[in-house]
Parts: structure tokens; C-alpha cells; sequence
């Protein structure tokens, strides 16, 4: 059974989506956040994936406040990422109600940071984000991009105590044109002990049954409830099996 994990993504304390991670292409959808999620958990979803992206910028948590809300008004399973660079960013992120912290730039830039969360809170606590394009890890807030290449990164981090992976291929990210399904399935085949969450380019139900179908352990989706492509009364079956 595929893990249905619906996303909020803030700028400015409000609820936005990014086409292929361009913060010029962004549209706001609600300016209250906690509506949406509470909506999100009347609707039978358990999880959720919340993305600072006015931190992912600034290398330090800007809005914490918002998850803060989210968190004590529903009871939401929240992972959080963006902007978590350093010690007292994590401290916070928690402290505001995240019950998991997702790293991706600080586990390309400060490695013994990252290592150091994972071996303090646990390998069900930090979840490794990494985002590529054309296989190539990108960072604060994906707009920087590296030579770290997506698999070798992986890998490392799986030997270092990692179990659960966020991968987006950005190329897809908010396009709605489909998931990149083979990227995913190769992960899964060459580092099996993972937990992986697909995220970018889910555009209906149908692209969550194919991910089910190469036994993708989890999907992000954001865009395509926001445009009302997918129903959330549709995602009830995946909740049920």
C-alpha cells in the first residue's frame, strides 16, 4: 500500500505551489495553511509534508510559526523541511510539532550535521531529501545546483543510517505531466532497504497507481489537488487497503 502524503508548500505564511522549483512561477492557493491541512485530515489523510521555502532560501527556518498551527490544530503526522541548516533549526522544527525533519542541502553541504541528527534522533526521524535534475542533487531551495550525482548520494547515505529517502525530480515538479516512475524504480532496485517517497509531476489518480504499482512506498502531491485534478474523496481507496 503506497502512502498518500499531501503537501504544503509556504511562502509568507501562506500556501503556495512553484512550477519546476522557480520561485517566479508561484501561485498562492490559500492564505491560511491550517485550513487546507485541516481539510487534508477531514478527508482521512494522516500525513503531511510541509515545505518552508522562504527558509530553503534563507538557510534558516522562517516559518515555523505556521507549522506551529498546523500541528496543534490537527494531528497530522507532519515532516518538515526547508531551511533546517543547523542544531537549533532542527530544535525548532520539532519543538514546533514535525515529527520528522527532511534534509537535503544540509546533508550535501555540512554532512557531519546531518550524520549527527540521525544518530540523536533516529532513522525514522530524519528523512534524506534528494532533489535532482537530469540525476544531479540540487540545494537551497533548488536553486543551486551541484555535481553530486543522485545514486552515489543515495547509497552513501544509506550507509550511513538512512531509511527513508524524499526524491522529486524537479524537472516534474509542479508540471503535472506525469512522475518520472523509472527514476524511482531504479532506486528501489538498487537500494531495496529504503523507504521511499516519489515526489514531482503527480497528476492524477492514475499516476499513484503506477507508483503503487513499481512499489514506491510513498507519494507527495500537491499541485494536482491544489488544480483540482485529484479529488481528495478519491484518495480514500489507498487509505482503506
Amino acid at each position: 500500500m503506497i502512502e498518500i502524503i499531501p503537501a504544503i508548500d509556504i511562502i509568507d505564511g501562506k500556501c503556495v505551489r512553484l512550477s519546476q522549483g522557480n520561485y517566479s512561477l508561484r501561485k498562492t492557493y490559500s492564505e491560511n495553511p491550517v485550513e487546507i491541512a485541516k481539510e487534508f485530515e477531514d478527508h482521512g489523510l494522516r500525513r503531511l509534508h510541509v515545505v518552508d521555502l522562504d527558509g530553503a532560501k534563507a538557510n534558516r527556518i522562517i516559518n515555523h510559526k505556521t507549522l506551529e498551527n498546523i500541528a496543534t490544530r490537527t494531528s497530522l503526522i507532519i515532516d518538515f523541511g526547508g531551511g533546517v541548516k543547523s542544531d537549533a533549526d532542527i530544535e525548532i522544527a520539532f519543538q514546533s510539532g514535525a515529527e520528522m525533519v527532511t534534509g537535503g542541502s544540509i546533508a550535501v553541504r555540512k554532512p557531519d550535521i546531518f550524520l549527527s541528527w540521525l544518530k540523536k534522533y533516529g532513522p525514522q526521524k530524519i528523512i534524506l531529501g534528494a532533489d535532482c535534475k537530469e540525476n544531479k542533487i540540487a540545494v537551497t531551495g533548488w536553486t543551486e545546483h551541484t555535481d553530486t550525482e543522485l545514486m552515489p548520494f543515495i547509497t552513501h547515505w544509506r550507509h550511513q543510517g538512512v531509511r527513508r529517502v524524499i526524491c522529486t525530480d524537479i524537472s516534474k515538479d509542479g508540471m503535472l505531466e506525469g512522475t518520472n516512475t523509472e527514476l524511482y524504480a531504479e532506486i528501489i532496485a538498487r537500494e531495496p532497504e529504503l523507504f521511499l517517497i516519489a515526489s514531482g509531476g503527480v497528476s492524477s489518480v492514475r499516476d499513484i497507481e503506477i507508483l503503487e504499482e513499481a512499489h514506491i512506498h510513498g507519494v507527495i502531491i500537491g499541485k494536482a489537488i491544489y488544480e483540482g485534478r485529484i479529488a481528495l474523496r478519491n484518495l480514500l481507496r489507498f487509505l482503506e487497503e
